[in-house]
């Protein structure tokens, strides 16, 4: 009879043990069926996350990707561009004459983790000492003026990827990728102009458009319309969950008092904003992905 009993015993621990493992595997599939190889990867099981993101959507544009007249529209009201649809299809033709015809992105796979940095402007990276941290990363996004001299042990050394705008572009060496961020069809003009009569006199790297698209996807989908469109930061931040497999934030937000400042400059107007960015959002929206062990925010002091 004991002998009975402990056969039954048996049975049911090794039942208990072959459930537990299957639901194991169910939500830790094995590294060879893993999108990449990183601890956590972005997955499609988190629904609170995949409610935002959009792995479908287009981050850049392509000579093949066809932009649709409504994404346009939306565009073109940002900056009340007066260029007609016809116009902007012709513009962005004359450009894929003078840049890479789809973009430079590195790829996911199984045996590879692709680590980004995003490095905001934020005043908070002041005597943060994140540089070697920073540096660290596969990818380095930086926007806009970020300065560099002088603040290494803050913000680093190296950059891959600099996204800006024309009325914010700093020159650029030729291992930095330039990310355009266009609001206007006068954007995409003065790129393809920088690129064929020269820039500063440097050369770029590969360079890569952002999508109207894909800054709609943001607005809407990212920030629920607040603000009238998303800051270049946001962007860049967005735009890192969608190349990469671990985001690390730096640089974000005010500073102590609510101040927006840059980290190199001493500030004066101390009742500057965001302007029409809905900084307070964001900021909220990356604590938020910070909690739910998305990217990693590291706010300074």
């Amino acid at each position: 009879m004991k002998s009975k009993e402990r056969a039954i015993v048996s049975l049911l621990c090794a039942t208990t043990i072959c459930v537990s493992w299957r639901g194991f595997r169910s939500c830790s599939p094995p590294q060879d069926q893993r999108p990449c190889a990183c601890e956590r990867c972005l997955s499609k099981d988190d629904p609170c996350f995949m409610k935002r993101f959009n792995k479908s959507v287009e981050p850049f544009l392509s000579a093949n990707y066809n932009l649709s007249e409504d994404d346009f529209n939306w565009w073109k009201r940002l900056q009340h561009e007066k260029g007609n649809f016809r116009t902007f299809r012709a513009t962005v033709a004359r450009l894929f004459l003078v840049i890479p015809l789809s973009p430079d992105v590195l790829e996911p796979s199984p045996d590879r983790c692709r680590t980004c940095a995003v490095v905001g402007n934020s005043v908070n990276l002041r005597r943060s000492h994140y540089g070697p941290l920073i540096d660290f990363h596969d990818i380095i996004i930086r926007m806009n003026a970020g300065v560099i001299k002088g603040f290494e042990a803050d913000v680093g050394t190296r950059t891959t990827h600099r996204v800006m705008y024309p009325e914010s572009s700093v020159d650029l060496d030729n291992t930095t990728h330039l990310v355009l961020a266009p609001f206007k069809i006068l954007d995409l003009e003065w790129l393809t102009k920088a690129l064929t009569t020269g820039f500063k006199g440097r050369s770029y790297a590969p360079v890569m458009v952002l999508n109207p698209a894909f800054i709609r996807y943001v607005h809407h989908t990212w920030l629920e319309n607040k603000g009238t469109y998303p800051s270049t930061g946001f962007l860049a931040l967005i735009l890192a969950l969608h190349m990469c497999d671990e985001v690390s934030v730096f640089g974000y937000g005010a500073d102590s008092d609510g101040n927006w400042s840059h980290y190199w400059e001493k500030i004066r107007n101390k009742k500057f904003k965001t302007g029409g960015h809905p900084g307070n959002t964001e900021y909220k929206l990356i604590q938020e992905l910070d909690q739910q062990q998305k990217l990693k925010f590291y706010t300074g002091f």
